[in-house]
């Protein structure tokens, strides 16, 4: 039997692998940036604060981490890591977020915030001492991991819309 050939590989295929990893990086860095593609702001502009009123870094860290230490309170569950997975994939961490084209906006209730929650859900699972404002962050994210832990044990175990 012959030997096989070994494959060589020519400078042209390194060049073209480098400029593929090169171009899958990028794609990484922009999957933030576009994410959210069914969710737009909501109009009108906000100042925010440096920190939240609870002293906590006004940004989506520290909404997170106030939105823990409440539901720590209330006997929530989740973690930090099971919060942020969900907000990137529901909103890119836009608190503003509203989706108005599936089927909950076709029925007039869209979903809004950092983890897309429709008003009768918010309203429903809202927690005592969070903000009744749906697009409020930690509202938002308190309201949602406590409807996720009614109905999947904790926002930990969501990984698809919910």
């Amino acid at each position: 039997m012959p030997a096989a050939a070994s494959y060589r590989r020519t400078r042209k295929n390194r060049l073209v692998r480098a400029l593929a990893a090169v171009g899958t990086g990028a794609a990484v860095l922009a999957l933030p940036l576009i994410g959210a593609t069914g969710a737009s702001a909501a109009t009108g502009t906000t100042t925010t604060a440096a920190t939240t009123t609870a002293g906590y870094p006004n940004n989506l860290d520290g909404w997170i981490r106030e939105s823990l230490a409440i539901m720590a309170e209330k006997g929530i569950p989740g973690t930090y890591n099971g919060i942020h997975r969900n907000i990137m994939r529901e909103s890119s961490g836009n608190p503003m977020a509203i989706n108005l084209w599936d089927s909950n906006a076709a029925k007039g209730i869209p979903s809004k915030g950092l983890l897309q929650v429709i008003d009768p859900t918010f309203n429903a699972y809202h927690v005592p001492g969070t903000s009744f404002d749906i697009y409020d962050p930690v509202a938002n994210i308190t309201a949602a991991c406590n409807y996720a832990a009614a109905r999947y044990g904790s926002i930990d175990n969501v990984f698809g819309a919910y």
